[in-house]
């Protein structure tokens, strides 16, 4: 595990050279990726310069968002028409003829699991609980320091509740997801076979800032590359790194000037 990799933007000839002539296949994180992260998730907005940019890369080769986020929130947040969405961590997938939804068994689960959580963490300021369709985020970044611990343990109390259910994590949240064999890594590769991107022309990258996205980074691995957009030193599958998502626009602004320069 690496604690910082090279910049794939301060070495891009290298980078491109990783490529050995084949095309790209994106799979885009969006909070902390493209987007800053904000106190709430409304306000993490992905700047215009970003979106330009994506449409421009979507016209050169293969886009998909791969996201924590619900997917009709994912895909009124990029706002852009045509490309690949997969939400709640893969759970939830969209795109051009194509529709797939994992576990949609386990709704009745998260639906309990929901009532308890909002009663347990309603009298905790700043908690946030925010259900999507087929995973439920605490989020923690407006809690107190103090009172995060007892967020934590309120959490896992219902965690344990909901057998069905398992608890992850990631920067300032806490997460309960169907407890299926199931995450961003095993939706890229079931993407890259239902797409048909999986020959020896194409090469998947991902590029993603949390903890949820090193599923992915390790499912490429040996076949593709994983970017991590990386303030800090930090543990990772990825091979390469990006500081945070203004590099990342502009790492990826230079690839979609590499790919249309042939």
């Amino acid at each position: 595990m690496t604690l910082i990799p090279p910049s794939a933007f301060t070495e891009f000839d290298a980078f491109t050279a990783a490529l050995d002539g084949r095309i790209p296949a994106l799979f885009l994180d969006y909070d902390g990726t493209l987007a800053a992260i904000a106190p709430r998730p409304e306000l993490a907005v992905m700047p215009d310069e970003a979106r330009a940019v994506v449409q421009r890369l979507a016209a050169l080769c293969p886009v998909a968002f791969v996201s924590g986020r619900d997917l009709d929130d994912l895909m009124s947040m990029v706002a852009v028409d045509g490309l690949v969405y997969a939400g709640s961590h893969g759970f939830d997938l969209r795109g051009p003829d194509l529709r797939r939804q994992v576990g949609v068994e386990y709704v009745p689960d998260l639906d309990a699991a929901e009532r308890l959580l909002r009663d347990r963490l309603g009298g905790i300021a700043g908690a946030l609980v925010e259900r999507k369709r087929f995973a439920i985020a605490i989020h923690t970044r407006q809690v107190a320091p103090p009172d995060k611990p007892q967020v934590g343990e309120a959490v896992r109390v219902v965690a344990e509740a909901q057998p069905r259910l398992r608890m992850t994590g990631g920067k300032e949240l806490f997460e309960l997801r169907p407890n299926l064999p199931w995450d961003k890594g095993r939706a890229v590769v079931t993407l890259l076979e239902t797409l048909g991107l999986e020959g020896n022309g194409t090469l998947p990258i991902y590029l993603g800032d949390d903890e949820t996205d090193e599923d992915a980074f390790r499912a490429l691995a040996g076949r593709g590359i994983g970017i991590r957009v990386m303030e800090s030193p930090a543990e990772t599958a990825a091979i390469w790194s990006l500081q945070d998502p203004a590099e990342a626009t502009a790492f990826l602004g230079r690839l979609a000037d590499w790919l249309a320069e042939g």
